[in-house]
């Protein structure tokens, strides 16, 4: 379960229920799918934006009934007209990838937090719905763990990012810690870098911390694998930590070593 792209929520995982693997599938496919449009390839960005927009028609498609040839949404239909899928959450997430597109810079945590709104919680949000939960409060912890995962992703991914001419650190964070942009292009770790992704990886440790009652509130593996889920994203912090900083030269990732760790983590804590 690397914390990486889609793969950070569960995909026909063996702690599913057999009922669910189907469903799960396809909203998988449909955001990993519509996310390579985004961000894979030479492809320029209006012909991204065109893709993205087909995708939209696609969904359209769907809510009016009409008939589509694309597997991706035959799949697709059957599940939001099974499960009651609300097509929102679909849109919310074209348009994060959209957003990846065009918005290359943030400049606040408010205005990432936003983005992250769109590009993270709708997948919680619709595994939610095919879980049959979604109280208030199991709403709100999702949008915590999923908006901490996808915090998580950025700061693993800053050299990877940067290289696609992308940079998800607040610039107002930036200018606070001393941090330049010409340094995090020669990748560069200093004392101010240090306090910088100290200072992220709170945000994204408390908010993490902050939905794990979730993880509780579900009912055998499907809780146990957002434990998992949970543990995954911790742990590529710790990680972080470990490397002190240098995620330009050490991006952290999950080794098999580390599973032991995080099956015992979600089974006891």
């Amino acid at each position: 379960m690397p914390v990486d792209h889609y793969e950070n929520f569960p995909v026909a995982s063996w702690l599913l229920p057999q009922r669910l693997r189907a469903p799960v599938a396809a909203v998988y496919w449909f955001a990993r799918s519509a996310d390579d449009i985004a961000d894979e390839g030479n492809l320029k960005p209006a012909e991204r934006l065109h893709q993205l927009d087909r995708y939209r028609a696609e969904l359209m498609s769907i809510a009016s009934g009409a008939a589509t040839q694309d597997p991706i949404f035959q799949r697709l239909g059957r599940m939001i007209a099974d499960y009651g899928l609300p097509l929102k959450l679909f849109n919310d997430l074209l348009d994060a990838f959209s957003q990846d597109v065009t918005q290359t810079r943030y400049a606040s945590f408010a205005e990432l937090m936003a983005y992250c709104r769109l590009s993270a919680n709708p997948i919680g949000r619709l595994l939610l719905r095919l879980y049959r939960a979604g109280s208030p409060h199991q709403l709100a912890c999702s949008d915590a763990i999923c908006s901490s995962l996808q915090l998580i992703n950025h700061w693993q991914d800053i050299g990877i990012d940067w290289d696609k001419g992308r940079l998800y650190l607040p610039q107002q964070d930036l200018a606070r810690f001393g941090v330049s942009e010409v340094q995090i292009a020669a990748g560069a770790v200093d004392d101010n870098w240090r306090l910088l992704m100290r200072y992220q990886i709170k945000r994204a440790r408390d908010m993490m911390r902050q939905g794990a009652p979730l993880g509780r509130s579900l009912p055998g593996r499907i809780g146990l694998e957002l434990r998992l889920i949970i543990a995954g994203g911790l742990r590529i912090l710790e990680k972080i930590e470990a490397v002190d900083y240098d995620v330009f030269r050490f991006r952290p990732v999950l080794k098999p070593h580390d599973w032991p760790l995080l099956l015992w983590r979600a089974l006891t804590t």
